[in-house]
Order: structure tokens, then C-alpha cells, then sequence
């Protein structure tokens, strides 16, 4: 059987009574943060123009943050777009990206046009969740290293295979959605820092359930297309690259969505950047530290990850939530990293240029990352009286393998994020229904939860 066929068919047969407590539970986290942080993103400069551009007509499917509504594939795409553009969505290991900014907008959408349930709407999340991390399991990290951005190039299968779950349709109409998957996967992580990183995400959810609408239809592709010669596999990462064994190692006990789980951030900039900032604000809290009191800052990660986050000068807002410098600045400026520091101009502010000024990124040598691990970070903080303030982080806050962030600090993010855009009322419905998600006969209640989300204009 193709690498294609034998994913259908664990694909085809995911049920929700196969979910355990924990990947419910996660499962209903990724829902509540992707939903929260679409909402902040809403009223974000590519989230709007992304919103003029699409077809007029409406749909049935809402527009997250508005109360307007489109079709579901222009749904999938603004949507998508609005739930990456602030890089505050959730992450997990084995992907290399973000797992649920993918899948959800298409599979919210969908669900909406065909009134599905909670139940449906929660086991074809985890089905498209597990694939993608399966294939991530079997490419990374040459994949990432190489200069894809996996989110997109990998999440296009995790939003196709979750609709046509949602979809019920059988393996053999499922191998060509991931067949045609293969030739709508894209993403460079040289565009990371500007509009076209959230682009990738917007058209991988879309590109996803149109592979889905398509292969239900009778539409085919070659269902040898990742594995054969110049397929998926040896055009993305090369011959050598990649292990099949790794992908189709397991599929479910346990779930990737609980192990290693989702990572819910607690800072809206880049991931590679988290538990430098972590790091950096244990440091300021513990010794009450003033800006007036520091002389230079000097911070350890992964080289890997230092490669697309040592940007010392960002050159916009977007790209600012990239700059270890800038972040790190921020951290020590305000005792936060928060939405606010990216609107605008706010990465020009003289006092941040000059804090960013003082920031060293060095890359982690071999033997310390070899038994810290990729997420570990170091900051080292240099007075002006001589003396040294130093900590190190393993993983960030929210970010540890099999261990769900605490309820309290999930909910506080999340009236970070929609706390301008619902009221209170329709703050306590969202959490209700997310909550008993399972139990909802139709995916339309959860949406009209949020239908009177306003949109906020830009200046």
C-alpha cells in the first residue's frame, strides 16, 4: 500500500470514542486558543486586506471577529491568515510549526456548512493534528532546516485529512486528498517576518479542505505522490532525508495531540524566541531590575533556532515578532511581552532601540544542547556595577510534553485576546461552549458564540 493509502485508512477510521480524556482535553484547548487568537488577529492589517480580496457573496461560514460571513474556502483563508498573523497560536514538537491554525479554520468552516457536531468537529481534529505530526515525525528537522515552513508545507495534509474525515469520506477518496495535498504544499521560511507568513497558513487550510471538496467529488491525484520519484518527500527534503518508518510508527496510543501535546504560548512573538523571554523576565522579576541599571545582555539558544530569530534591526512589526532583540528588550522595558508591542511603529520607540542595542544572541555549543535539549535558552544580564544576573529555561512556560498549561493562565490568555472584541456575556458563553464542545448536536452554536465579534478597524 502507498504511504498515501496506508494514512487514509487510519485517517477513515478515527472515531471520537477512540479519544482519550487527555487528548479531549487538549483537543478543547487547541480549539479555545486557535478561536481566541483568530480573534485578536481579526482586526490585523493582513487579516483585513486578506478580507477585502475574497469573493463578496456571503456564505454561511463566519468571518472570525466579525459578525460577517463567507464561503467556507474564503473562510478557511481569511481565517487562517487572522489565527497565524500574530504568531501567538499554539505549537507542538513533532510538527516544527503550528498545528492548529491549519486545520481549524477549514474544519470550523465545513462544519458550519454542514451542520456537524462537536463530537465530529473534535475527532477529524485529531485525525488532521495526527497526520501532520506524523509526517513532521519523518522529515524534520532537515525539513525545517532546509528553509520550509512546515506549519503550511506540512499542515496543508492535517487540514486536508481532517475535512475529509469531517467529510466521512472513504480511504480510497482519502488517499487522493493527500495526493492532491502534495502538490498544494508550500511555504518558505524566507518569507517569515512579513504578511506572507500567515498567507501560508491561510492558503494551507484553504488549499486542505478544497483537496477534500474536490476528492469527494471524484477528483484524483497520484496516490503514490509522496513517497515515488520526484514526490513530496525526495522534491522537500531529498533522498535520505526522510523516514517512512517514522511516519507510520503509530498512529493514536497516545495521540500526538497529548503527547507531546499542544504548547499554548505566553507571549505572542516567534516560539524559538519563548524561553529566552521566559528566562529574561524571571530575571527582571526576582531582582526588581530597572533598565537604567543594565550594561548588556547576553542570551544562548539553539542554533537552529537563533538562525531565523537574530534579527537585530527588524524593519516591521511583523518581523519584530521574530527579533529575539526586540523581545528580549520588551521583556526588560515593560516586565511583559504583549500584543501591544507590536502595533504600529512601537518597535521604533527610541528606548526599545536603544535596550536592543545592548542584546547579544550567541548560538548554544553542541554539548550543552545535546543535554539541555532544542528549547533550552540562557540569558545572562551584565549591571553597571559589575555584577552578573543569569537564568537558564529548559522549555517555556506551557510547553512541557504531556502536561496541559494551568486552566487559570489558558483563560488568562485568552481574555487577553478577545477581551476587546466580546463582551463579558459573550465571553462566558464561549468558554460554556467550549467546554461541553462534545456535547454540542451543532458546531453552529459554538460559532454563533462569536458572531458578535466586531471587527476593528485600522487606522
Amino acid at each position: 500500500m502507498t504511504l498515501a493509502g496506508e494514512l487514509a485508512s487510519r485517517i477513515a477510521a478515527t472515531s471520537f470514542e477512540q479519544l482519550t480524556p487527555l487528548a479531549l482535553r487538549y483537543a478543547k484547548m487547541g480549539l479555545m486558543d486557535t478561536l481566541a487568537v483568530g480573534i485578536a488577529g481579526s482586526s490585523d492589517a493582513a487579516t483585513v486586506i486578506a478580507g477585502r480580496v475574497i469573493d463578496k457573496p456571503a456564505g454561511g461560514s463566519l468571518l472570525w471577529g466579525t459578525g460577517a460571513r463567507a464561503s467556507a474556502l474564503d473562510a478557511a483563508f481569511v481565517n487562517g491568515i487572522a489565527a497565524n498573523v500574530l504568531d501567538f497560536d499554539d505549537c507542538t514538537d513533532n510538527l516544527g510549526g503550528h498545528p492548529s491554525a491549519p486545520i481549524l479554520p477549514a474544519l470550523i468552516a465545513l462544519a458550519e456548512e454542514r451542520d456537524a457536531s462537536g463530537k465530529d468537529l473534535l475527532a477529524a481534529y485529531v485525525a488532521g493534528f495526527e497526520t501532520e505530526t506524523c509526517l513532521g515525525r519523518g522529515v524534520n528537522y532537515h525539513h525545517y532546516e532546509k528553509g520550509w515552513h512546515p506549519t503550511a508545507t506540512l499542515g496543508v495534509f492535517g487540514a486536508g485529512a481532517a475535512c475529509a474525515r469531517l467529510m466521512a469520506l472513504d480511504a480510497k477518496r482519502i488517499a487522493h486528498v493527500l495526493a492532491l495535498c502534495a502538490s498544494m504544499a508550500a511555504g518558505l521560511k524566507s518569507n517569515l517576518g512579513s504578511m506572507a507568513k500567515p498567507l501560508h497558513v491561510g492558503h494551507c487550510s484553504r488549499s486542505g479542505l478544497l483537496a477534500a471538496r474536490l476528492a469527494a467529488e471524484g477528483f484524483t491525484g497520484n496516490v503514490d505522490a509522496l513517497e515515488r520519484h520526484q514526490g513530496f518527500l525526495e522534491v522537500f527534503n531529498g533522498a535520505g532525508n526522510y523516514r517512512i518508518d517514522r511516519i507510520l510508527e503509530k498512529w493514536g496510543a497516545p495521540w500526538e495531540i497529548e503527547m507531546p501535546g499542544i504548547a499554548i504560548k505566553q507571549h505572542p512573538c516567534c516560539l524559538s524566541t519563548q524561553a529566552a523571554v521566559d528566562a529574561m523576565l524571571g530575571i527582571v522579576r526576582a531582582a526588581a531590575l530597572r533598565p537604567c541599571e543594565v550594561a548588556r545582555i547576553e542570551a544562548r539558544i539553539s542554533a537552529r533556532r537563533l538562525e531565523h530569530t537574530d534579527r537585530p534591526e527588524p524593519r516591521s512589526a511583523l518581523d519584530a515578532k521574530l527579533s529575539a532583540q526586540y523581545v528580549l528588550a520588551r521583556a526588560l522595558l515593560d516586565g511583559c511581552v504583549d500584543l501591544g508591542h507590536f502595533e504600529g511603529e512601537r518597535f521604533r520607540d527610541p528606548a526599545v532601540q536603544a535596550t536592543m542595542a545592548l542584546v547579544r544572541m550567541q548560538a548554544l555549543d553542541d554539548a550543552t544542547l545535546a543535554r539541555a535539549g532544542d528549547f533550552y535558552a540562557e540569558v545572562a544580564v551584565t549591571l553597571k556595577d559589575g555584577r552578573k544576573l543569569a537564568q537558564s529555561i529548559a522549555r517555556p512556560t506551557g510547553h512541557v510534553p504531556g502536561v496541559p498549561l494551568d486552566t487559570a493562565l489558558m483563560r488568562a490568555k485568552v481574555e487577553r485576546c478577545i477581551g476587546g472584541h466580546l463582551n463579558a456575556r459573550e465571553r462566558a458563553d464561549f468558554f460554556a461552549v467550549i467546554e461541553c464542545c462534545e456535547l454540542l448536536p451543532s458546531v453552529r452554536a459554538l460559532t454563533a458564540s462569536l458572531a458578535g465579534a466586531r471587527l476593528e478597524t485600522q487606522p
